[in-house]
């Protein structure tokens, strides 16, 4: 799979923008703000319905103007695929493939699997658990459909179970049969995503292992794991027993909505005692085991984006990433560099075709 044109309309800094990219290898090249970033989140919102960096429509405007339009000419499985994303204000953002709009965003995705490595992906380190769970989710959705549907009733049971408890906060009552329903669907969404998360997470660690161990050649130990409160008890028992609490609160307290990862180094967490380097390392493993594992799930090659890495690794962890991707288990590879000259050099190494695009 890959992408063969991409337009832009009146997107972020582009007014009308077409490129026309290379199977293998395209690269990104010139200063910063010329738009680099703003071509690789255009690719990446065709493939998920959204920006990787900015989730608010009107915000990806070009300024003065009232909606933008994002098409991309696709090759998949020997077939021409065209999706088109557009949105204007104060309508509803609009997908269609091949000139028919989708009921629901959630049946595109995973239909162009990718991937993208960005210096923003230190937010799974420094964030909240709800980063963490999204990247878990996320790499599941796009080659498991009935993960992604389970997990979008689940959050719907959970905020009609929330503005229940307000409900009964601001009202003074209680109903205790009306939450037991919520408490029932609950409890069987979440145990089913519950699993499907340890199976994740279970299949996932060797590969991540294998990427870090691949890029670093330190004698590291690291680690990723799962950590649930449904790990030690059943959620219809979790949510039983924190009825108290939960009313008190008004939302609901337990529950695979608290999930998250743990990211270890030698045993410690890496946010306080790996170095900037170590975490580097490590964000860049996760996403190449991402890629590894959507492959696998998907028997479909992802569209790997990397967004200005290479200003941020030494030459020694930039040459393991190339020498990584210059073989037939990478598909088509988007790069991002404020230095045309030192892209060049690298992609030069590779025994790939390659464009290099200036802006």
């Amino acid at each position: 799979m890959f992408l063969r044109h991409l337009s832009l309309v009146n997107y972020k800094n582009f007014a009308s923008k077409s490129l026309e990219f290379d199977p293998i290898i395209n690269c990104l090249v010139g200063d910063n703000g010329v738009g680099k970033t703003n071509i690789l989140d255009a690719i990446y919102h065709l493939s998920f319905g959204k920006s990787y960096f900015n989730p608010v429509a009107t915000q990806n405007i070009k300024h003065e103007t009232d909606f933008f339009v994002i098409e991309g000419e696709f090759e998949k499985n020997e077939r021409s695929e065209k999706i088109i994303c557009s949105f204007k204000r104060g309508l509803k953002k609009v997908i269609k493939r091949n000139g028919k709009a989708y009921d629901k965003f959630s049946e595109h995705i995973g239909f162009l699997p990718l991937v993208i490595i960005s210096p923003s992906d230190r937010d799974l380190i420094i964030e909240g658990s709800d980063t963490r769970r999204k990247f878990m989710d996320g790499v599941i959705s796009q080659s498991d459909k009935a993960y992604l549907q389970t997990l979008i009733k689940y959050n719907k049971v959970l905020v009609q179970r929330n503005s229940l408890l307000k409900y009964f906060a601001v009202n003074h009552t209680f109903d205790a049969d009306t939450l037991a329903i919520y408490n029932e669907q609950l409890h069987g969404f979440g145990t089913e995503i519950h699993q499907k998360r340890m199976e994740f997470i279970t299949a996932f660690i060797p590969i991540f292992k294998e990427q870090y161990a691949h890029i670093s050649e330190k004698e590291e130990q690291i680690m990723l794991s799962y950590e649930s409160q449904l790990a030690e008890k059943k959620l219809s028992d979790l949510l039983e027993n924190s009825i108290t609490k939960d009313r008190a609160l008004q939302y609901t307290s337990v529950g695979i909505h608290k999930d998250d990862l743990n990211f270890t180094i030698d045993g410690h967490p890496i946010k306080k005692f790996g170095s900037q380097g170590q975490q580097k390392t490590f964000l860049i493993a996760l996403k190449l085991a991402q890629f590894h594992f959507i492959k696998e799930q998907a028997k479909t090659t992802p569209i790997l984006l990397l967004d200005d890495i290479f200003d941020k690794l030494d030459e020694n962890r930039v040459s393991q990433i190339v020498a990584l991707v210059d073989n037939d288990d990478f598909g088509q590879i988007f790069i991002s560099d404020t230095h045309a000259e030192r892209t060049e050099n690298v992609v030069k190494n590779i025994h790939q075709s390659y464009k290099i695009f200036t802006l």
